[in-house]
């Protein structure tokens, strides 16, 4: 985006303002305020149609900000031989390269092997992902020789005596994606809005839905939208707003969460990954370079129900230190975890009795008898296919005007090229590179109402280093305040919610300190 353009801010008294204002119904309303619903909102505003997205709590509060932050086709869904979905999925990462390189970049993982027969192995494999890759725009794969493998990862330890093999896939910061979809949504007339909870359903006589009952968290207040048509995009707690729309209804969704740590840089110097290709539990493993952090994860560990802040289980983090410790000449221990965080997964519930790891990444979209269109399953890569899918799907429907789909060619706004009038440098904390303008932005421009938001999704902070970010949350609460008029009391608020979120940040075994 040239930065002599000012992009329409996300506000959301406006967005209320537009909504109370509409006396005719909507094109399509969004339940949903993660990657599958903005994207959803995106795809339908860039074909013209009125649409308006309502989100429970913040935008990307739950399972989107917490992926392992890869746009890829995904190595081991080729193993379970998905060729289907990795040929999608390293398509949509061409795109995502294509319309958001500022934030999509391609990132060097290596596989370290104990064996030339491995390498081999590995390599042959991934010579088929460079196949379903053709054109991606991505460096394909190629054998090292154990040297190699060592330059590329200096702390590597007892593995990779076979060599390796080296490949590329793509990476990227999920809630600036999420942030900058949705700024981009609003450039095409997209209506959205954040603490704003869709509760029941409006029905005509005949049952059909016909739009939704929402309750303003900040304000109280109800808000009615009419709609066309509507889209339940909440992804782990999908079949709760399925039961509201019918109490018979049987359940889409098997939960399952994955948990990611964050340690120092120092643990994975240099600029390549590292991918352990089987793990205990049967998944691989990755330790990336993340913003001068290292990320590890994840974990699959089936959970009864989706919780919103769901908190790591000691046994998850032990079996990530102890795989790391396998292959890491410093072995990591709950003393140099600096951030744990936490997602729950709408994995497609096709097979009760399967284990969520061997359940599939794909989507599924199901229209009820009332006309209620929900959308599950899936990942971050294919999150455009899916919206297309949705839209196409809601067209037929309800019958709303017919049009392609734009978003293979939509660029995406870099929200961070923004330069907020009167913005101050200001470092926030030596831990990290953010600076006072990057509040600013987020309250002016991004629509973030509280001191989470800013903290853990319009920056990274609590995501890098839990115990740095609990130093700044006043600093920041301080300057949310001036910019969004509020009072001592507000602070105060804010200050004690974040703390209840940010322990769940700390391992168990590393308790908060409380500053």
């Amino acid at each position: 985006m040239p930065t002599n353009i000012s992009p329409k801010p996300l506000d959301r008294h406006a967005s209320i303002e537009r909504i109370q204002s509409r006396s005719d119904p909507w094109d399509l309303v969004v339940i949903g305020g993660g990657a599958t619903g903005v994207g959803i909102a995106l795809d339908a505003s860039t074909r013209g149609l009125d649409v308006v997205l309502v989100e429970r709590d913040d935008f990307g509060k739950g399972t989107s900000s917490r992926s392992t932050k890869l746009v890829h086709g995904g190595v081991r869904y080729l193993q379970q031989g998905n060729l289907t979905l990795v040929r999608d999925a390293l398509r949509e990462r061409s795109l995502l390269r294509k319309n958001a390189p500022h934030t999509v970049h391609p990132l060097s993982f290596i596989i370290p092997c104990d064996s030339k027969l491995a390498r081999w192995y590995y390599w042959t494999g991934l010579k088929l992902y460079d196949v379903l890759a053709t054109g991606a725009g991505f460096a394909g794969s190629k054998m090292l020789d154990a040297k190699s493998v060592v330059e590329h990862l200096p702390t590597l330890a007892n593995h990779g005596t076979g060599g390796g093999v080296q490949y590329q896939d793509g990476q990227f910061d999920d809630t600036q994606l999420l942030t900058d979809m949705a700024l981009t949504a609003a450039q095409h007339d997209a209506c959205l809005l954040n603490y704003a909870n869709a509760f029941d359903f409006e029905k005509s006589a005949s049952g059909a839905i016909a739009g939704v009952h929402v309750t303003d968290t900040e304000s109280h207040q109800s808000l009615d939208i009419r709609g066309r048509a509507v889209v339940n995009a909440t992804g782990p707690f999908c079949d709760q707003l399925r039961a509201v729309d019918a109490p018979d209804s049987s359940p889409l969704v098997a939960a399952s969460q994955g948990v990611h740590i964050v340690l120092p840089k120092d643990f994975l110097p240099g600029s390549s990954a590292l991918m352990v290709p089987k793990t205990s539990d049967g998944r691989v493993l990755f330790m990336i370079p993340w913003h001068d952090h290292v990320l590890v994860g994840t974990t699959d560990t089936a959970i009864d129900k989706a919780i919103v802040e769901p908190s790591a289980q000691d046994q998850e983090i032990d079996f990530i230190l102890e795989t790391a410790s396998d292959y890491l000449n410093r072995r990591p221990g709950y003393e140099d975890i600096q951030s744990v965080f936490t997602g729950i997964r709408p994995l497609v519930q096709d097979d009760p009795s399967a284990k969520t790891a061997s359940l599939s990444r794909d989507h599924k979209i199901q229209v009820s008898t009332s006309g209620l269109i929900t959308i599950t399953g899936g990942k971050w890569t294919t999150v455009r296919k899916m919206a297309e899918d949705v839209v196409d799907r809601a067209i037929k429907t309800a019958n709303l005007p017919s049009r392609p789909c734009r978003t293979t060619d939509t660029a995406i706004i870099d929200g961070n090229a923004i330069k907020p009038d009167c913005a101050d440098p200001t470092p926030l904390h030596q831990d990290f590179a953010y600076t006072v303008a990057d509040i600013q932005r987020a309250v002016r421009y991004q629509m973030a109402r509280t001191v989470e938001d800013v903290l853990a999704r319009r920056t990274r902070c609590l995501f890098l280093n839990t115990s740095s970010t609990m130093v700044i949350a006043e600093k920041v609460a301080d300057i949310m305040a001036t910019e969004l008029k509020e009072d001592g009391d507000w602070k105060q608020t804010q200050l004690s919610d974040f703390r209840e979120t940010a322990a769940h940040f700390f391992p168990p075994s590393k308790p908060m300190e409380i500053r």
